[in-house]
């Protein structure tokens, strides 16, 4: 029986002030901490909760351009909306729960209504100043990490609007860097999503005229089949095409926030558009064929959006709006408008129908689209249906599969959320890197797939010949995506190999099957790769794990005289007490990232195509170790 403490009184009673509490939690609010190397790192969001009130700001008509700079780790946002009221800077900047956006009237349809955003870059941020520029006048605040140093007012001749600049405070983020390529992504996909809005990033400005058809124009990877389809409501807008490749790339935003996890307007939209089509046609199509290559975006407006993080990636709404109202007798009844499903579902079944019915060369591209993935489907399905049912003869899966408990897909209640959000997948090779693996993971969110040897290399053989495969067969059912992606049972899929040559070949292998036959798991975020030790460099008082040669030179040199060095080359040879540090809730990840411009045939060409001189550079320049140079066969 566990101890029970006999100490417990008022002295353990602690009030955070506000500050404090958003330091002291910072997942709370900006959902992970990062040094900027991932594009959901919280520098990211703490920049785009700035832009976000100037967004706002446009969206209610005041303001038509936003200036941003970003000038190393100084951030500097100015709008030029109609600016802080003079006597509130500091509390909406400082209080949590104060805001001008709990009011309809000064703002609908914004993205953040609980007035936290700004609070949290204040208190994550070493410096914060804030300047409301207001018919002549200013008011302003500077704060320390949340705490108020200066603040006070003047005339000024400055046009009307709000500047705030911050540092993210290293004391949280480490020696971060913003990259600003994700910075180029969020800053374009707010003048597709704001059409007039002229955004200038570094003196570089980005603006829209043609809303989300820009973006599906500009940044489609491969030839269209068809014209991309662009449709406009009251609220709603949304483009949509198809192509050759495999897989679903639908961009989905709320209120101008990109919901790269998607939610109740992204299922909405996949459901109305198989329906759709399959009526048009009236064919049984199954939704999977007709969504096979499809290509599209979908934005819409409503009034205080509901997401299922502080981070914004996922809408949880079910409803367009929803008010508590106090009725005349005294009662509290619940307002509602039109669900999101029946919302967007009315709106492409009238709108794509009626397209469909003018545009006879789209709806014959389409409906070709959808016979030949169907064909495709049917030939597969039964070649992978034998694979499966051999493999599970043979009691492979369960040997191959260490499941955790919790499941990404699992309906868990909300304040269990975050155990979802953790669920992580580690592909290995090897019975020996899967074992230590296993003795020392967290059984609760993180499972073990190994692989036996090398992949198929699945850009040079058929479909039909990948489908063979017995191995990705089995991850495949193992991911639980199998027949819809919205099934994925894990949010981290990791992959594991040794750091050597045949490691990063592995990996390359694996990340192509992912890349040619799933590439939304790569969009949204799903796969890294985990970072291990090369050298463990040690005396008699410490032991340090070293990543690089470089980390290996730093440590013998502060460890001086007497130090031991490992070179580890597989795994295996990290025994699973010390493996144990490098899978919690620390690791390193390297994020596997693909921009929606970036064309993902060109991408397997490079890496897995011929064996071409620039090829072989890349793999000879981003292997980890100096040594493996010399045994390198290629």
């Amino acid at each position: 029986m566990a101890d029970t403490p006999t100490n417990y009184t008022d002295e353990n009673i602690k009030t955070l002030k506000w500050n404090e509490h958003i330091r002291k939690r910072a997942g709370m609010y900006i959902g992970r901490l990062g040094n900027g190397d991932n594009p959901g790192d919280g520098i990211y969001v703490l920049l785009k909760e700035v832009i976000d009130n100037s967004i706002d700001e446009f969206a209610m008509g005041f303001g038509k351009t936003i200036d941003i700079s970003i000038d190393g780790k100084d951030v500097t946002v100015r709008d030029f909306g109609r600016g802080i009221p003079l006597n509130s800077v500091v509390d909406v900047t400082s209080k949590l729960n104060t805001g001008g956006k709990f009011d309809d009237s000064a703002f609908k349809k914004s993205v953040g209504l609980n007035g936290v955003g700004t609070k949290a870059v204040n208190a994550l941020s070493s410096s914060f100043y804030v300047e409301s520029f207001r018919d002549g006048e200013s008011s302003y605040a500077l704060f320390s990490r949340g705490e108020l140093e200066d603040s006070g007012k003047r005339d000024t001749k400055e046009k009307n609007g709000t500047l705030v600049r911050f540092t993210p405070d290293e004391e949280m983020f480490g020696d971060f860097t913003y990259n600003l390529e994700y910075v180029v992504s969020m800053v374009k996909n707010y003048a597709y999503l704001k059409k007039g809005l002229s955004l200038t990033l570094n003196g570089t400005q980005y603006i829209s005229r043609n809303g989300l058809l820009d973006l599906i124009n500009d940044n489609i990877s491969e030839q269209p089949l068809y014209p991309p389809i662009h449709l406009e409501g009251n609220d709603i807008e949304i483009v949509l095409t198809h192509g050759n490749s495999y897989g679903e790339n639908i961009l989905s935003f709320v209120n101008g926030q990109n919901t790269r996890d998607g939610g109740t307007h992204l299922a909405a939209f996949r459901e109305a558009v198989a329906k759709t089509i399959k009526e048009f046609f009236k064919k049984d199509y199954s939704p999977e064929d007709v969504r096979q290559g499809i290509v599209g975006a979908i934005s819409i407006q409503i009034q205080e959006p509901h997401f299922e993080s502080q981070t914004k990636i996922k809408l949880g709404s079910t409803y367009m709006w929803e008010k508590t109202v106090k009725n005349p007798d005294g009662t509290i009844s619940t307002d509602r408008g039109p669900t999101i499903r029946s919302f967007v579902n009315d709106f492409i079944k009238t709108n794509l129908d009626n397209y469909l019915h003018i545009h006879k060369e789209a709806a014959s591209a389409i409906q070709e689209k959808v016979i030949a993935s169907e064909q495709e489907r049917k030939e597969i399905s039964g070649i992978q249906k034998k694979t499966k049912e051999r493999a599970k003869r043979a009691s492979i899966f369960n040997k191959k599969l260490r499941d955790c408990r919790i499941h990404y897909n699992d309906r868990l209640p909300a304040s269990r959320q975050h155990e979802a959000e953790d669920t992580s997948i580690f592909i290995t090779e090897g019975n020996s890197a899967s074992g230590t693996i296993t003795k020392v993971r967290n059984a609760n969110t993180q499972a073990v797939f190994s692989l036996r040897g090398k992949p198929i290399n699945c850009y040079k053989e058929s479909r039909k010949h990948v489908a063979e495969n017995e191995e990705l067969n089995l991850l495949i059912a193992a991911l639980g995506v199998d027949e819809d992606m919205d099934n994925l049972r894990y949010n981290n899929i990791i992959i594991a190999t040794d750091a050597d040559d045949d490691g990063m070949h592995i990996r390359m292998l694996v990340v192509t099957f992912f890349l040619k036959y799933y590439p939304d798991l790569i969009r949204r975020g799903h796969v890294y790769i985990l970072q291990t030790p090369l050298f463990r460099v040690k005396n008699k008082k410490e032991t340090r794990y070293c990543y690089s040669r470089k980390e290996k030179d730093s440590a013998v040199r502060a460890l001086k005289s007497g130090t031991q060095i490992t070179r580890f080359k597989g795994l295996g040879e990290i025994s699973p007490e010390e493996f144990k540090d490098f899978i919690g809730k620390d690791m390193r990840l390297d994020l596997v990232n693909l921009n929606d411009e970036e064309s993902i045939a060109e991408i397997m060409e490079f890496y897995m195509g011929d064996n071409t001189p620039d090829r072989q550079d890349f793999i000879r320049g981003n292997l980890r170790s100096e040594e493996e140079l010399e045994d390198i066969n290629i």
